[in-house]
């Protein structure tokens, strides 16, 4: 039991719980996510709730379990943070300080697969205008699916005069050309676009003068070839988008192996190898859409068949797809990317890029232009809702 390690005063603090333990911090934009360890010992009483703080004092929330997410911070401003247990006789001692974590502005990239574009671009996704130049990627192609975890982005394969396999990576905060990741688990184009939840990224299906119905994956953080992860369903195996909450991916928009558009939903759980199982159906029929999705939300947008609707889903609950809104423009073969709040869709035949707030249903709004307007695109950011 705790002894005498009681928070603040006219509570009983030999009753109070521990302290909690292992606590961690990891930044967003404008705010900071804090996991912790509960206490071992309680003090005789349940844990009723937890205090996260910030050194200042100025920011704090709570809530019943970890991870608790702090808001209202500054970007660009480093933070420390502490941790309190809360039981029917009072607060525990604080936890350790967290190490210090600095929120940052959620970067945005698009890698322009035309034929011969290597172009990366990027935006800030919370500040609406254009796009500005990133680098080049090792190779100019089209066809071709991302991942990212909170510092770095990975495309794979694509197509030039012929498919290819590679995979290139970038460091999101740091303008400049890609380097070699390694190989993508085979040579294709059309590759689904992929999830991650910050360590894992997975790409679903693609085609290489066949259908493709294996998804691969790779170790986000350490360069090296992709492994098998596991098979879509048997319909399911090119142009698809995908989004992820930390545990679950989701892949949607698919062309099944006749080269029809299909509305299946798939899902997997991204920390475990296997095949996908059936979420659900889109609204309508349509492939070559954009995704994209918050730690709860995944919303489909554009693509062949219906190209102006958007579609979302909730991503923890199987079931269909329910109408978000409209796009300003209508288009297939784009590509989605998003912070936690706001996503963006690009690379539908036109320059412009489109974005809606995740958590609120309604039409598409205008964000700004890319340099050109290129199909096939990729995208990735800093601060999607796949991160843990």
């Amino acid at each position: 039991m705790a002894k005498g390690k009681g928070g603040f005063l006219g509570q009983d603090g030999l009753n109070a719980p521990d302290q909690a333990t292992g606590v961690t911090a990891s930044g967003g934009s404008q705010q900071a996510t804090v996991s912790f360890t509960s206490p071992s010992d309680n003090g005789g009483s349940a844990i009723t709730g937890y205090r996260v703080q910030d050194s200042t004092g100025a920011h704090a929330a709570s809530g019943t379990s970890s991870p608790i997410t702090v808001t209202g911070l500054t970007n660009g401003t480093s933070y420390t943070f502490n941790v309190w247990a809360i039981n029917a006789f009072g607060w525990s001692a604080p936890s350790e300080a967290t190490d210090s974590v600095t929120p940052q502005a959620t970067r945005a990239l698009w890698s322009m697969y035309g034929f011969n574009a290597t172009e990366i671009e990027y935006v800030t996704v919370e500040t609406l205008g254009d796009t500005t130049d990133f680098g080049d990627s090792t190779q100019g192609r089209y066809g071709g699916g991302s991942v990212s975890s909170s510092t770095r982005g990975v495309w794979a394969a694509g197509y030039t005069n012929t498919y290819v396999n590679t995979m290139d990576y970038v460091t999101i905060a740091t303008t400049g050309n890609a380097n070699d990741f390694g190989d993508y688990a085979y040579s294709a184009r059309w590759v689904g676009g992929g999830v991650s939840n910050g360590t894992r990224g997975v790409f679903s299906g693609g085609y290489s003068g066949s259908t493709i119905t294996q998804n691969s994956y790779i170790t986000i953080a350490s360069t090296g070839n992709a492994s098998n992860f596991g098979s879509t369903d048997s319909n399911a195996s090119m142009y698809s988008c995908g989004a992820a909450s930390p545990t679950r991916g989701v892949f949607a928009g698919y062309q099944n192996t006749s080269f029809s558009n299909i509305n299946n939903i798939n899902y997997i759980t991204i920390a475990n190898t296997g095949n996908a199982s059936d979420f659900g159906d889109l609204s309508a029929t349509r492939a070559r859409i954009g995704a994209f999705g918050s730690d709860t939300r995944a919303v489909f947008g554009g693509g062949a068949g219906s190209t102006s609707t958007i579609d979302y889903i909730t991503t923890a609950s199987t079931g269909n797809a329910t109408d978000f809104g409209d796009m300003l423009t209508a288009g297939y073969g784009g590509s989605g990317t998003s912070s936690n709040t706001r996503g963006i869709f690009g690379g539908y035949d036109t320059v412009q890029l489109q974005y809606v707030t995740i958590a609120t249903t309604g039409n598409a709004a205008d964000f700004g232009d890319q340099t050109q307007a290129d199909r096939y695109t990729a995208a990735c950011s800093s601060n999607h809702g796949g991160l843990q």
